[in-house]
């Protein structure tokens, strides 16, 4: 485009947003136009060049899954947080008592539930070791990068599951099956 341009005439001839230089413009690939407001997508899905982790397993479609079973995969993923209130045991009951008076319900709970249970009795496991490695000076580097692990992938698995998506934990021993 020329310096003196008016704006039907960029209109009418839309290029590729140039730098002072000439050269096309780092945001935007050479040869493409810029969408216009009008002209940008609107769908609610991901670009098909995305690609999901590996770990988390979209349903069949998320509006499939019940949105009652989503809360309550939900409820059972937050429940590992009772840890914070009961000690030790509250991190396991939590998600267990929310698993055993739903997973007959829903499919989708009972999965999530044992996923949820599974996962909060191996960061019980992993924190017992931290703790014994106290003494021999690791544990203080191990105890508090267990209990942040816990938290963030807890809550990843929290909004997954509320998207109805099959969450699966890494590092995840999977005692119930």
């Amino acid at each position: 485009m020329e310096g003196n341009c008016t704006m039907a005439e960029i209109i009418e001839n839309p290029e590729t947003p140039e730098t002072p230089g000439g050269e096309p413009s780092a945001e935007q690939p050479a040869g493409t136009t810029p969408p216009t407001g009008a002209e940008q997508p609107v769908s609610s899905e991901p670009a098909a060049s995305t690609q999901q982790p590996v770990n988390a397993q979209p349903a069949e479609t998320s509006e499939k899954v019940n949105k009652d079973a989503r809360m309550w995969a939900m409820f059972c993923h937050l429940g590992g947080l009772a840890g914070l209130v009961l000690p030790v045991v509250g991190c396991i009951v939590g998600p267990l008592i929310i698993w055993q008076i739903k997973k007959n319900d829903f499919p989708f709970v009972d999965e999530q539930g044992k996923e949820a249970v599974n996962f909060q009795i191996s960061m019980l496991i992993y924190g017992i070791v931290a703790g014994l490695l106290c003494f021999a000076c690791i544990g203080f580097i191990l105890a508090p990068a267990v209990a942040i692990f816990d938290i963030v992938f807890l809550l990843i698995a929290t909004v997954k599951a509320n998207n109805g998506f099959h969450y699966r934990y890494p590092l995840c021993i999977r005692f119930i099956k």
